[in-house]
């Protein structure tokens, strides 16, 4: 009895020929030849009494009938389609960039992309690749080294010209920030120094954004504290991917709440015991804007020497890195006269 066949699988291929084409049906043994039209298959493999693999040979476009040749007689016909195959042609890639690591999601524009095989980066195969239409491909960068890297699309038709490019970037490094420090209100202007710190898309204190930034190179990064408080890692996020995260704490702004003694001479030496809150990071104690030489001893407690003055209450304010305090007023005494 003749071999029947039900179905053939893809339906179509390039005029090219080449096309692997799974043929399935009944009493396929001993099958020897399979034929598209009146042009035998470039190759064939008899798989079993019910499935034959054949490679599709050259043949002018248009519909072709595809049969098996066996010694007991041809099967019925099943239609094999012959299209033109369009070279295809990458226009757009979006976005164009991503980390070295891989896993970027990208969208190819362009034309003569129906039934791709092969999508490529650098020559490194796509980690997945899927056909949305005969202009669209959405794929996966594989891993790879930082700098352009062609994209490629192989169909049917041929392999597209090297003529795009996804740019692939090293992940950010952060060495370090100074200050570490800033005030609860924000404003803190903080250097960030690291490497491939150009084309920054954030700058996070935390999870929120800095207030603004600036990239001054490749290895520096200014940037503006926003409010906050307590510690807040900051960490760079370019198209390479998001950066190690740098140490910066808020500061709670200094109080006084008293100063002891309250009062003392107009000459300078007189020492103070000043109590309040948020002083560890003190840098500077004033007593009518001059400058006092100072210790802190605790976050609660610094000592300051009173400098000369003319006698009178005089505001004494304490600096740290949380701001400067409210003022609190030490009175100096002339001495009696003679």
């Amino acid at each position: 009895m003749p071999p029947t066949l039900s179905t053939v699988n893809p339906t179509q291929g390039p005029t090219t020929g080449g096309t692997v084409v799974t043929l399935t049906g009944t009493g396929m043994t001993g099958a020897t030849a399979v034929r598209f039209g009146s042009t035998n298959a470039t190759s064939f493999t008899v798989n079993s009494a019910t499935q034959i693999t054949a490679v599709s040979p050259p043949r002018a476009a248009g519909a072709a009938a595809v049969t098996v040749i066996h010694p007991t007689g041809n099967s019925n016909s099943v239609t094999f389609t012959y299209v033109l195959a369009e070279v295809p042609q990458v226009t757009g890639v979006t976005p164009a960039n991503g980390p070295t690591a891989g896993g970027t999601a990208v969208v190819l524009t362009g034309t003569g992309f129906t039934g791709a095989t092969a999508v490529t980066f650098a020559g490194v195969p796509a980690t997945s690749f899927l056909v949305n239409s005969a202009t669209q491909i959405s794929t996966v960068t594989p891993a790879g080294t930082a700098g352009a890297a062609v994209v490629t699309v192989t169909t049917p038709g041929g392999t597209s010209a090297p003529d795009a490019f996804f740019f692939y970037a090293a992940p950010p490094v952060l060495r370090g920030g100074s200050p570490a420090v800033g005030p609860t209100a924000g404003g803190t202007l903080v250097t960030l120094d690291g490497s491939d710190l150009l084309n920054v898309g954030a700058v996070r204190f935390g999870a929120v954004g800095a207030a603004s930034f600036t990239v001054v190179s490749a290895t520096r990064i200014t940037a503006s504290a926003p409010p906050g408080t307590g510690s807040a890692p900051i960490t760079v996020t370019t198209p390479g991917g998001t950066s190690n995260p740098v140490a910066f704490s808020y500061v709670a702004p200094p109080t006084l709440s008293a100063l002891v003694p309250g009062s003392g001479p107009t000459s300078a030496g007189t020492v103070l015991t000043l109590t309040g809150a948020n002083l560890a990071t003190a840098s500077a104690v004033t007593f009518g804007g001059t400058a006092a030489s100072f210790t802190v001893v605790s976050d609660t407690q610094i000592t300051a020497v009173a400098p000369a003055g003319a006698p009178g209450p005089v505001t004494v304010s304490v600096t740290t890195a949380g701001g400067t305090s409210p003022g609190a007023t030490y009175t100096r005494t002339a001495a009696p006269a003679i």
